[in-house]
């Protein structure tokens, strides 16, 4: 549903706070540092910017797709000679953007970066509204091929919303028929994900989860467990978070098992781990876009 005036400067807030937060991660991505530290250090300058992560901040390397941020404790670095995904959201009032980009330490990965920013700028100047999703895939999915790689088919983009990482509505990055369309006054964030041409260009659940989400209050049994839900719910409400962000609101000795039986009771999801099918690396580029009658605006 198209959105009023107000609705809109929070998107454009959120967005331009976003856009400096990229710029200044990027230039802090190294080989070698420290995983955790791009993530607290991401989410530290959307907070100093006056914003609120959307969601933890994903950093996913080679073969991991997206849904991976540094658990409590993380030592494990950036490898040289990788490919790095950094995937980052912020909120303004429940006003979700959302971006990323790749810094890639071997010239296949610079390539499969170019080809991801290549899609993502051709559907830039194109989209308009009242354009169909197969138009949209057509164009990702031509601009990666003819720079020699593939699109990955099961990762999409999507309408944002309040509150809403994936409002509904996904953007293809692949093309196929799909008559249903972008629609003017509405916000999308269109991310295509490529990988190597020998690859099988899908990805897989991994059994691993580093991200979480608030589902609904259930029975629960102790109080360290309603205390911990109660927190996650009035801070974070649909959104994303991580185990990093909640690590000190009860005792040590209580929040093991306290996050355990959020867990057990489904009170809260876990988001896999996605990883390329065929082990083969990701590259991948991604803006939030406000959808016009003969273009777009990128809120990014």
């Amino acid at each position: 549903m198209p959105y009023d005036k107000e609705e809109l400067e929070k998107f454009r807030l959120s967005g331009h706070i976003l856009r400096e937060t990229r710029e200044e991660t990027r230039a802090y991505v190294q080989e070698n540092i420290p995983i955790i530290d791009i993530c607290e250090k991401a989410e530290g300058l959307i907070r100093s910017k006056g914003g609120k992560p959307a969601f933890p901040v994903n950093v996913s390397i080679n073969e991991v797709a997206a849904h991976y941020t540094a658990p409590p404790g993380e030592i494990a670095t950036i490898p040289e000679g990788s490919t790095v995904k950094v995937d980052i959201g912020v909120q303004i009032d429940g006003y979700v953007t959302d971006t990323a980009f790749t810094t890639a330490f071997n010239p296949e990965g610079r390539s499969m970066t170019a080809a991801a920013e290549l899609a993502l700028q051709t559907i830039v100047n194109n989209i308009h509204g009242g354009m169909t999703m197969d138009k949209i895939g057509s164009l990702a999915e031509t601009a990666i091929k003819n720079r020699g790689f593939k699109p990955i088919s099961n990762l999409t983009g999507h309408s944002v919303g309040r509150y809403l990482i994936h409002a509904g509505t996904s953007i293809p990055s692949i093309s196929g028929y799909n008559p249903h369309k972008v629609h003017t006054g509405e916000v999308y964030a269109v991310e295509p994900f490529v990988t190597l041409p020998d690859a099988i260009a899908r990805v897989d659940d991994y059994p691993q989860h580093t991200i979480y989400r608030f589902l609904k209050s259930k029975s629960l049994k102790t109080e360290t467990a309603k205390k911990l839900a109660k927190y996650i719910e009035s801070n974070f409400h649909t959104l994303p978070f991580t185990e990093r962000w909640i690590v000190n609101i009860l005792p040590k000795e209580t929040h093991k098992a306290a996050f355990k039986e959020l867990l057990s009771s489904k009170s809260i999801m876990a988001y896999p781990v996605f990883i390329e099918a065929s082990k083969k690396p990701v590259a991948q580029a991604e803006h939030t876009l406000l959808i016009k009658e003969d273009g777009c605006e990128v809120l990014t």
